[in-house]
């Protein structure tokens, strides 16, 4: 009579089986550029950056050969960027989308069943999103400074993409735009719901800097350099809700600050609660 052996279930995937941080993050690009709100997110945030410039540069009034050159520079860069001001409210909801659809779906479960330890799911969105951001950023500034240019030229005013005090802002317009669809995914993975996680983004980008300037009281003032929003855009030149005296070094530190704390919070989350 020979005995038959038993062999037990496996509970984990075999260590083959685990997907590597290069497949999560073939995975999560795959995801990423997969999304209709993708798409619709840059298109918008292209025909606003565009539609501004053009809109500014051709109502823009003055003899452009009585500006100094460093002022023509900044002018230009002005027009190129400010659209900056409302475009990051689109990155801000596309940054709490990428998770926050996830969540909605349960779609998240599969993400997280193929990549046990969670984080690197997270990780990987981060880089694909803030890294898609960032080009889409220089993308839309390059346009807007060719489409803007072109009718500040008539007036006279015109800067060389060439010039340090140019390009290297309209870098730092692209890097906010990564931050801040950064800080909206640290965002959306702590609220875990589109809805609220849109709100609660757009209202610490937008509504707080305007909450605390209508409150009368000075050292609520006193904070509104160190809001995301005025931060960033005085890291490139462009001014918030209130001027800065901080330098750039100072303001990037500052925005990176604001990207990684509700990230690494919503890393943590992420670990203790159930998808």
């Amino acid at each position: 009579m020979s005995t038959a052996t038993v062999t037990e279930p496996r509970t984990s995937l075999p260590a083959s089986a685990t997907l590597s941080f290069g497949g999560v993050l073939r995975a999560e690009r795959i995801k990423f550029f997969s999304l209709r709100s993708t798409w619709w997110s840059f298109g918008v945030y292209v025909a606003i950056s565009i539609g501004l410039a053009a809109l500014m540069g051709a109502t823009f009034w003055g003899e452009g050969e009585s500006i100094p050159a460093e002022q023509q520079t900044s002018l230009v860069l002005q027009v190129a960027t400010f659209g900056v001001f409302f475009g990051q409210l689109v990155m801000a909801t596309l940054g709490v989308l990428v998770i926050g659809g996830e969540f909605s779906t349960g779609m998240i479960r599969s993400s997280f069943t193929a990549v046990p330890k969670r984080l690197p799911v997270l990780v990987a969105k981060a880089i694909v999103l803030g890294v898609s951001a960032f080009v889409l950023g220089v993308v839309a500034s390059l346009a807007s400074y060719a489409v803007g240019g072109a009718f500040l030229s008539s007036f006279g005013v015109s800067a060389s993409l060439t010039d340090p005090d140019l390009w290297v802002p309209l870098l730092g317009s692209a890097l906010y735009l990564a931050v801040v669809s950064v800080f909206a995914l640290g965002i959306g993975t702590i609220v875990r719901s589109s809805a609220g996680g849109i709100t609660a983004a757009i209202g610490a980008i937008i509504l707080l800097p305007i909450i605390l300037m209508m409150l009368p009281v000075e050292w609520l003032q006193d904070l509104q350099p160190y809001l995301l929003m005025n931060a960033g855009l005085a890291s490139f030149g462009l001014n918030g809700f209130t001027a800065s005296d901080l330098s750039t070094a100072a303001n990037l530190i500052i925005i990176g600050i604001w990207a990684a704390v509700p990230l690494i919070v919503g890393g943590v989350l992420l670990k203790r609660r159930d998808a």
